[in-house]
């Protein structure tokens, strides 16, 4: 059961967020930009590679892996197989976790490493695995962990993880206002007090800073949205960005992925838009997030999706809804998900198939769990396009349905509104849920 009111009651919000998730949303965009300072810093600007590699392997613990490598996946097309190595184990435990190099893999192809805590001791395994065939290593990870340590040895790159400090008021950074966003650095009334506290706009990044600098990484060594839970669970909002904007950087220079520092800036700006429109600040009305988690209150999204990128922020969303919402939801794309799902819509899951009881106790018995769709695009609708064909059979149906469309811009930029909306729904519906609040 869903407590609207708490929508709209920031304080509260605040009060129920105690994994900092919602804040950890609204800083992506400062992740995105420390992620790319730390990839500069690293030298992924000067590479120069000799050319395409046959194949990309992605591996990491839970959604760290799997969400970046369907990202990279969707946002590559076919310029070169992008796969991930799914871990196999006893159970979903940091210390269970083992990953295997296919046969095949060789000095042809690039094996990406990704984790938010980089002590599974199954990823060392990998490198030295992955250095034995002679594959190119690449990780991101916290600076000085067993990973980096391991790929370093093993002649690869490392790139330090990128943090949202929690204290950087001292440091001439910008608070995070929900209702304005970042207030400009050094602007009268900008301090620590502000409902999330400060964000990193820029001015921190990895060994850059001074004595302050390193003061505060050694302090705050957990980034910001994160729980000991994420090593195998979901890659929660923010986190997400500090992995993929180095790889993104990366497979810029070898030609897979249009991702300039240019652009990665651009996607920085998206998120910080998305933040303001979708802040706890904002009212439920006018927010696309705090809506799309009213509407899925009692609800079992379908979440339909079209076009590449639109589908990676589907999985993306329905793998949140369940991790941190504890919200079942089924994914598919369109038109397959159509013939998948449609039996659904005249089932007891459908919205108009079956009239809610009127003697039903409104307090005492939980309201029937109802299919809802919810459509994602990456475009404007083409002749071509099976989004008339979804609104024609959701309403031939009676089923609801929610739809949500980047604006115009990159695929990258379309790819971090989708995730930022829906990253900041799955938070609400967690926070606004009474049985978890």
């Amino acid at each position: 059961m869903l407590d609207e009111s708490l929508l709209d009651a920031p304080e509260a919000l605040a009060r129920a967020d105690t994994r900092g998730l919602l804040r950890g949303a609204a800083e992506s965009g400062a992740r995105v930009r420390t992620a790319a300072r730390h990839a500069a810093d690293v030298g992924i600007g000067q590479l120069k590679p000799d050319g395409r590699p046959r194949a990309v392997l992605v591996a990491g613990p839970g959604a760290a892996g799997s969400c970046t490598a369907d990202v990279l996946a969707a946002l590559s097309g076919s310029h070169c197989p992008i796969s991930l190595i799914a871990p196999t184990g006893v159970a979903p435990a940091p210390g269970a976790l083992r990953w295997t190099l296919p046969g095949w893999a060789g000095p042809l192809d690039l094996v990406l490493l990704v984790s938010p805590d980089g002590t599974e001791p199954g990823l060392p395994l990998l490198v030295e695995q992955a250095y034995r065939r002679g594959c190119s290593l690449v990780a991101v990870a916290p600076a000085g962990s067993p990973l980096t340590e391991a790929v370093s040895q093993a002649r690869g790159l490392t790139v330090p993880l990128a943090t949202a400090p929690y204290d950087t008021a001292a440091y001439g950074t910008a608070p995070y206002d929900p209702a304005h966003g970042p207030a400009p650095v050094g602007a009268a009334g900008a301090s620590s007090d502000s409902l999330y506290g400060p964000y990193d706009t820029g001015a921190l990044s990895s060994g850059v800073g001074g004595a302050h600098s390193a003061e505060n990484t050694a302090r705050h060594t957990e980034p910001l949205g994160t729980a000991p839970g994420e090593t195998t669970g979901p890659a929660l909002p923010g986190t997400l960005w500090a992995l993929l904007t180095p790889l993104l950087a990366l497979v810029d220079r070898i030609g897979l992925i249009a991702a300039p520092p240019a652009v990665l800036e651009q996607v920085a700006d998206r998120l910080d838009r998305v933040a303001e429109r979708c802040g706890p600040a904002i009212a439920t009305y006018t927010n696309p997030a705090k809506t799309l988690a009213a509407e899925l209150a009692g609800a079992l999204p379908l979440v339909w999706t079209e076009g590449p990128v639109a589908g990676a922020a589907g999985r993306r969303f329905a793998g949140l809804l369940a991790a941190v919402a504890g919200r079942p939801a089924l994914t598919g794309e369109l038109p397959g998900a159509i013939a998948a799902h449609g039996a659904l819509l005249t089932s007891a899951f459908a919205g108009g198939g079956n009239a809610d009881d009127f003697f039903r106790d409104r307090v005492e018995e939980p309201e029937a769990l109802r299919a809802r769709i919810v459509l994602l695009r990456d475009d404007q609708e083409t002749p071509t396009s099976a989004a008339p064909t979804c609104r024609e059979f959701a309403l031939a149906h009676d089923a609801a349905i929610s739809e949500l469309e980047p604006a115009d811009g990159s695929p990258l930029e379309k790819a971090a509104e989708l995730l930022a909306i829906t990253d900041f729904a799955a938070v609400y519906l967690a926070l606004a849920s009474a049985e978890r609040s």
